[in-house]
């Protein structure tokens, strides 16, 4: 049979779209991968060829499957510029994950539970902060990142919530805004402690929540920007914390949060992108992507000591969410 698999790569290469239905009628395996490294999936995708990927994903081909250089028919696609074949496997992919998610409950920041994580010692530096198995919670590379969160959820002014403290650095930027109120929740015990000790609880304008945010939201009031950036948690739990946006934010108000949504896949973060505005769209909010380059902050020496490269991609698209009727 492994005659007709390797015709099928062929065939799908070539984009000979009645050869590959014949030996997908056959019974010829379309998970295969061939001496390249590529199943039929990618190199159909790699030369554009959309009507052989229809007949392919709906013969059962993943979508998702990964090439030994870690990359996937949708990646494929993008590279060599074929927006039609790029544009169904968005859609393959958004459909599956919509059903599935497999996905995301594979990949977060770094794998384990959240209350794990919350059980756990960490360890702060100049430039990161770690958990005790050398995965780093947060990064001084995302400081960039985090002003321009902070930048579009205190673009109205008001009352602006914060979930999750870490290094302090969106929170740092959110102070030179003066909002009128500064919410923040944060659910370590050793960050928690850190925050008392270098000041966040003398400020002013600023109110700690210790715990989890699923445990606080009694404590918790509206406001007109909210951030979201927790560590251990699933897409799941983002999801979840999207359910009391409307109980959270005030109408006409921005929500952000760090969208390290597949940060080592540059095909799977669009798919994630595409997912997160559509769910976030059924919820009564419009998204916007704006791409931020981050090349240039991720030299080698800045995973240096890290175990896990949470983000791999030149481009970080930054999340300017707004209901999407304005307030009256």
């Amino acid at each position: 049979m492994k005659e007709a698999e390797e015709q099928l790569c062929e065939a799908a290469r070539k984009g000979d779209t009645e050869k590959v239905k014949a030996l997908i009628d056959s019974g010829a395996d379309v998970t295969h991968f061939d001496a390249e490294g590529l199943n039929p999936l990618m190199h159909a995708a790699k030369h554009g060829h959309a009507p052989v990927l229809t007949l392919l994903l709906s013969a059962g081909a993943p979508w998702n499957a990964l090439s030994p250089s870690n990359l996937s028919a949708g990646d494929y696609a993008m590279q060599e510029g074929h927006n039609e074949a790029f544009d169904l496997l968005l859609n393959a992919g958004i459909r599956a994950e919509l059903i599935l998610g497999t996905i995301a409950r594979k990949e977060n920041k770094n794998g384990d539970s959240g209350h794990d994580y919350l059980d756990d010692r960490v360890s702060f530096s100049e430039d990161k902060l770690m958990d005790s198995d050398s995965k780093a919670v947060m990064m001084a590379w995302e400081k960039p990142l985090m002003e321009a969160h902070a930048k579009a959820v205190c673009s109205g002014g008001g009352h602006v919530l914060n979930i999750g403290f870490g290094m302090g650095l969106v929170d740092s930027a959110i102070q030179q805004y003066a909002p009128a109120s500064h919410t923040i929740v944060e659910a370590h015990p050793e960050v928690y402690q850190r925050m008392l000790c270098s000041g966040w609880g003398q400020k002013e304008n600023v109110k700690i929540v210790f715990g989890r945010w699923q445990d606080v939201l009694s404590q918790l009031e509206t406001y007109d920007g909210i951030f979201f950036d927790t560590y251990g948690e699933y897409y799941e739990d983002l999801r979840e914390f999207h359910q009391q946006l409307p109980a959270l934010l005030k109408p006409g108000g921005i929500y952000s949060f760090f969208n390290g949504l597949c940060g080592s896949n540059a095909f799977f973060h669009v798919v994630y992108c595409h997912l997160v505005s559509l769910e976030l769209e059924n919820l009564g909010y419009s998204t916007q992507l704006i791409p931020l380059p981050v090349k240039d902050c991720l030299g080698e020496q800045v995973w240096e000591g890290v175990k896990q490269r949470y983000w791999q991609l030149d481009t970080y698209y930054l999340p300017v969410c707004q209901s999407v009727e304005d307030p009256e």
